[in-house]
């Protein structure tokens, strides 16, 4: 097994209510199906010695039921500025031949990979303010924002610990204010659930 690590800063946004119910419950809500982006940018990363640091990777899928149940379909965006060694490290991880407990999930429950593109990924994110924005384009555009208070207007902190996580430990909750996909999958949502989060994974699962 190789022996990598990635560090940086994790967003998911998906199609569910805001808190994830996928995390909590273990089904998605409001809708019977569950859909979105996941994205890293790595600040340190290593590949049996193969450098990462400060590439990004983003994923956009779609669960037509409960996560666990498998059957979803994957389209993969890897940053293009990788070097080839680097675009295969990454194959690598994302696909769960090198371990890694988040990834070995994803391989598992991903029936269908529709696609790998080489492309110019902008991430913009600040977890201590609940905002981010990631775009692909002609691909993928997301935007996150802090929840708010509806009777007041006020910005909203809410954070979500899981002390036995394999995605993160830790996610600071916001809104989806834009989540959009126009490649081989597709999907529009406005309002939903967002997850910021700085993690840490390896080759035996998350350290951080």
């Amino acid at each position: 097994m190789p022996t990598w690590t990635m560090k940086g800063q994790y967003l998911k946004n998906c199609s569910c209510l805001a808190t994830c119910p996928c995390d909590t419950i273990g089904v998605p809500a409001p809708n019977s199906f569950c859909e979105g982006v996941l994205a890293m940018q790595i600040e340190e990363g290593d590949f049996d010695g193969v450098p990462l640091d400060g590439l990004r990777w983003v994923a956009a899928a779609h669960w037509p039921g409960p996560l666990h149940q498998g059957n979803g379909t994957l389209e993969l965006f890897i940053d293009e500025r990788s070097r080839p060694e680097q675009r295969q490290a990454l194959l690598q991880i994302l696909s769960g031949q090198a371990g890694g407990t988040l990834f070995e999930i994803l391989a598992a429950i991903v029936s269908e990979v529709k696609g790998v593109h080489f492309v110019p990924i902008q991430f913009e994110f600040d977890r201590a303010k609940r905002r981010a924005r990631l775009t692909v384009p002609g691909f993928v555009e997301t935007v996150s924002r802090p929840l708010v208070v509806p009777g007041t207007g006020q910005e909203q902190r809410v954070i979500v610990c899981m002390p036995d996580g394999f995605e993160y430990r830790e996610m600071e909750v916001a809104q989806a204010e834009v989540l959009r996909s126009s490649g081989a999958i597709e999907f529009d949502w406005q309002g939903t659930h967002s997850s910021l989060a700085e993690v840490t994974h390896t080759e035996k699962g998350l350290a951080r």
